[in-house]
C-alpha cells in the first residue's frame, strides 16, 4: 500500500481550515483522517485539527488487527466520532470558537477491505477500472434536493446553496455517523477529499490524473494544482491510498 496526503490553502482563502493525517495503532493497522473545518478564522482551524488529532490518538491506542471484525471497528468509529462531536460542541460554547464545526472522513485499512466513517460533504471515493465510485453520500441541502427529485445531479453542481451542509461535528445534539465496510480489489485507489477538490475538478479529470502512470505524490500535486487552476475557491485537501496485488 502506498499513500499521499496534500493540503493547500487554495487561491481565495487566507488560511487553511482543512486538516488531514494518518495514524497507526499498536498492531500496525492504519487509519486515514480528513476534516474540513468551518467557523471563524481561528475556529475552523481548531475544529479540523483537533478532530483529526483526537481521533488519531485514540486509534493509536487501539489493538485492532488485520483480522478484527469490521462491525467492531465501525462501532468504535461511531462512538469515537460522537464523543468528538460533543467535545467540539462544548468548545464551541467559548467566545473564540462560537459556531465552529468540521466535516470528517475516516478510513481504516484492513487486508481485503476498508472501513469508512463519514460526516458532512467531504467525500471518500474509490477509483476502480476507470470509474469513480462514491462510497459516501453528501450531508448537504442540495443532496437532499436531489434525493427528493427536486433537482438533478447536474443542477446540484451549480446550485447557489451548494455550500449548506446538514450534518457536521460540533452540533449540540448527537451526530449520526455513516459507516460502511467495502471490499477492495487489487489496483483500487481510495481518494478522500474536501469539497475544495470536488467543486473544482470533474470526475473525469480526477480519474485521468489518478490513472496516469506517475508517482502518487505527483498525482496529489496534479489534483491540487488543477483545482487551483480552475479557480481554487476553497481549501483543497486530497488523500490518495493505492493498493497493490501483494497487499490483498
Amino acid at each position: 500500500m502506498k499513500y499521499s496526503i496534500l493540503s493547500d490553502v487554495g487561491q481565495k482563502r487566507t488560511n487553511n481550515q482543512d486538516y488531514a493525517d494518518t495514524f497507526v495503532n499498536t498492531q500496525g493497522e492504519r487509519i486515514f483522517l480528513l476534516a474540513d473545518g468551518m467557523g471563524g478564522h481561528k475556529a475552523g482551524n481548531v475544529a479540523s485539527k483537533l478532530t483529526v488529532e483526537d481521533l488519531g490518538r485514540a486509534w493509536a491506542a487501539t489493538d485492532f488487527t488485520v483480522d478484527s471484525d469490521s462491525d467492531e471497528i465501525e462501532a468504535w468509529l461511531r462512538a469515537q466520532i460522537r464523543a468528538e462531536n460533543e467535545n467540539i460542541a462544548n468548545l464551541g460554547k467559548l467566545d473564540d470558537y462560537k459556531g465552529m464545526g468540521t466535516t470528517l472522513e475516516a478510513v481504516v485499512v484492513q487486508k481485503h477491505q476498508i472501513v469508512s466513517a463519514h460526516v458532512g460533504d467531504s467525500r471518500t471515493q474509490v477509483i476502480r477500472n476507470n470509474e469513480l465510485i462514491r462510497i459516501t453520500r453528501d450531508h448537504s441541502l442540495v443532496q437532499e434536493l436531489v434525493d427528493a427529485g427536486e433537482i438533478t445531479a447536474d443542477e446540484a453542481e451549480s446550485h447557489p446553496n451548494k455550500n449548506i451542509i446538514t450534518r457536521s461535528l460540533g452540533q449540540p445534539t448527537d451526530v449520526d455517523v455513516d459507516t460502511l465496510t467495502l471490499e477492495i480489489d487489487a489496483n483500487d485507489v481510495i481518494i478522500m477529499s474536501s469539497d475544495g477538490l470536488t467543486n473544482m475538478v470533474s470526475e473525469q479529470e480526477i480519474i485521468g490524473i489518478v490513472e496516469n502512470d506517475i508517482a502518487l505524490d505527483g498525482q496529489t500535486d496534479a489534483l491540487v494544482g488543477l483545482a487551483n487552476s480552475n479557480g481554487g475557491l476553497d481549501n483543497i485537501t486530497v488523500v490518495l491510498v493505492k493498493f497493490d496485488q501483494g497487499d490483498l
